[in-house]
């Protein structure tokens, strides 16, 4: 998929010191709007990888604890690692009441593997910051035998198309480079195509992939929060920015009463380390 492999090449083509501070400027606002995973998708994957309580999990680039905190609640000990130190920070106040939960604030790249393996390795999308001959042969080293190989990916705030016309003039004036429109269909295919770098690390074997399709209600504040914390629209420059989301306002305030209803997929990879 080109589009997939322009978004994988751009994130891992950026270096370590970069991607550590990447979403410093949005960490907050990530925090508060980025959805998390539904509890039906942990449950599948739980189900899936048969992982049981006390179960050991490495996971990679967990941010503010968005995915983290759902398998902590399951009593599953973790080990977790964050570059980024305003990430690192959040992850840590959210996740202070979890005893056998620990948060290193260091990039999977400079992480030295423990000597025990672990059971799982998780990366909640957060691998394709990571290039895949880096990546996968080093998860592969961290696991035990049999481990398994945890991918979780949101797509957040999927405009229906009929939306997204409505808003088409804002950002061909602000914006030119974000006005094509990328539906569901285009995503779900991206999704699937992402399984095809983990078969082609030859490090795992049995991939498995499924998705839940759900809705998501935003008021035109919190929808503007939300697109703050995507990468393409951190790259604007800041009157660029702050032009694009003053009119995207007037549009959503003038054609949807300030309020919307958009599409998530939440999706998940697992397969066993060879």
């Amino acid at each position: 998929m080109k589009d997939n492999d322009q978004t994988t090449k751009q994130y891992s083509s950026k270096d370590l010191k970069q991607r550590k501070t990447w979403y410093s400027p949005a960490a907050e606002a990530y925090n508060r709007t980025r959805p998390h995973y539904p509890d039906t998708l942990i449950s599948r994957v739980v189900e899936l990888t048969q992982l049981e309580n006390g179960s050991r999990i490495l996971e990679i680039g967990c941010g503010p604890g968005t995915a983290t905190v759902s398998f902590a609640n399951l009593g599953f000990s973790m080990l977790c690692l964050e570059p980024n130190p305003d990430f690192y920070e959040i992850a840590r106040r959210n996740c202070s009441h979890y005893p056998n939960l620990e948060i290193k604030n260091t990039s999977f790249e400079e992480w030295k593997p423990e000597a025990k393996p672990f059971n799982a390795v998780l990366a909640a999308t957060s691998i394709h910051w990571i290039p895949a001959e880096v990546a996968y042969p080093k998860v592969a080293n961290a696991l035990q035998d049999n481990g398994v190989l945890i991918l979780l990916w949101n797509v957040p705030a999927i405009p229906y198309r009929e939306f997204h016309q409505v808003l088409q003039d804002v950002y061909q004036i602000h914006a030119p480079s974000l006005s094509h429109y990328k539906g569901r269909d285009t995503h779900e295919a991206e999704l699937r195509e992402l399984g095809q770098i983990v078969a082609t690390s030859d490090q795992f074997e049995g991939i498995v992939f499924e998705q839940i399709i759900w809705e998501t209600s935003y008021s035109v504040d919190e929808y503007l929060t939300l697109l703050s914390t995507f990468s393409q629209y951190l790259e604007l420059d800041e009157k660029s920015r702050k032009d694009l989301f003053v009119g995207l306002q007037k549009k959503i305030d003038n054609h949807f009463a300030g309020h919307i209803k958009l599409l998530n997929i939440s999706a998940f990879h697992i397969a066993r380390k060879r």
